[in-house]
């Protein structure tokens, strides 16, 4: 993420700053700490890398006002701030730091993406003004709500992992969303989604959950994840017929039922469950494209023809479990 794709002239122009910080001194960048590594050209730069530069301060970055990427990981700032001159700015990256709150981003308008994942952050705010966002990274927070999301109207990918989320909500007006990361929280109900048409991948895993439901609406759906939650049943994908990748993995299944009708599967994950029929592998047999399957750590591991068994049942499967199938 955040590399472009350039060529001919236009790569002769790429460039990037590494900030050679000397530990001695203060820890916050100024407009003089960079001024010797900016050359009369400053304003040519477009990826701007300040990566673990022990930088204490975002400030003095007005020679970068042409700059279309951003990128502060790594440091240890505090506070968003001094960013009005960087209008151009179309990724900023400013994951592993001490932010304590978003503010101060109503003047990148032109922003794209935005990662301000593992800092301190408890709310989700002052976004409105980013109606241009496709990508918000906000992963290893302390957020506990979704919320003041609904300006972002063009946001493609919502990456709300880690956090301490308790209700799926306030989602509606998203419906250019395609891929929603909502793993290790601590939601109950799969909920809300009805409004995300365009949804090909949903991970909710390390949740609450025990019950498959709320999915009837994303007949686009590819890949879902639900892997360690508390689910018993499979159950209410009926209409989910475009999913490519199924992980039920580490819950409470004692039976692969209900997914006859997912003809487009390529890999099922159903490892540390309960399953113990044979016959289970049947609800797999329309998947002619199904690739991999996993199954360890179910009673049906005991049985000393356990891969045997799966390669007969499911000819088109190239592996099974962590092994490809040698022929």
């Amino acid at each position: 993420r955040g590399e472009s794709e350039e060529s001919g002239d236009d790569e002769t122009r790429r460039k990037s700053i590494n900030g050679d910080v000397d530990p001695n001194q203060p820890t916050s960048t100024s407009e003089s700490s960079l001024a010797p590594t900016c050359s009369a050209e400053t304003d040519l730069f477009d990826d701007v890398d300040l990566v673990h530069c022990r930088i204490g301060k975002i400030e003095g970055l007005e020679v970068l006002q042409k700059a279309k990427t951003l990128s502060l990981r790594q440091n240890l700032i505090k506070k968003i701030e001094n960013l009005e001159s960087l209008s151009s700015l179309r990724e900023l990256d400013l994951y592993d730091n001490q932010i304590r709150k978003l503010e101060n981003l109503s003047s990148l308008k032109d922003l794209e993406v935005l990662d301000v994942s593992f800092n301190i952050l408890r709310k989700v705010e002052n976004l409105d003004e980013l109606t241009k966002l496709k990508k918000l990274f906000l992963v290893h927070n302390k957020i506990t709500a979704i919320s003041n999301v609904d300006k972002l109207t063009g946001l493609e990918m919502l990456e709300l992992g880690s956090n301490r989320i308790r209700v799926i909500e306030n989602l509606d007006a998203l419906s250019s969303l395609q891929s929603l990361f909502l793993g290790t929280n601590k939601i109950t109900k799969l909920q809300n989604l009805d409004n995300l048409h365009n949804l090909t991948v949903l991970s909710i895993q390390s949740n609450r959950i025990t019950k498959i439901e709320g999915l009837q609406n994303l007949v686009n759906l590819k890949e879902l994840y639900l892997s360690h939650n508390g689910i018993e049943v499979i159950e209410g994908l009926e209409n989910n017929k475009k999913l490519t990748t199924l992980d039920v993995a580490a819950n409470r299944v004692k039976k692969i039922e209900n997914i006859s009708h997912l003809t487009e599967l390529q890999e099922f994950w159903m490892n540390d469950n309960q399953i113990e029929n044979w016959s289970d592998l049947d609800e797999l047999k329309n998947a002619k494209s199904l690739e991999t399957v996993y199954l360890e750590r179910n009673p049906l591991q005991k049985d000393p023809q356990y891969r045997r068994k799966i390669m007969l049942a499911l000819p088109s499967v190239r592996q099974i479990d962590a092994t490809f199938i040698r022929f």
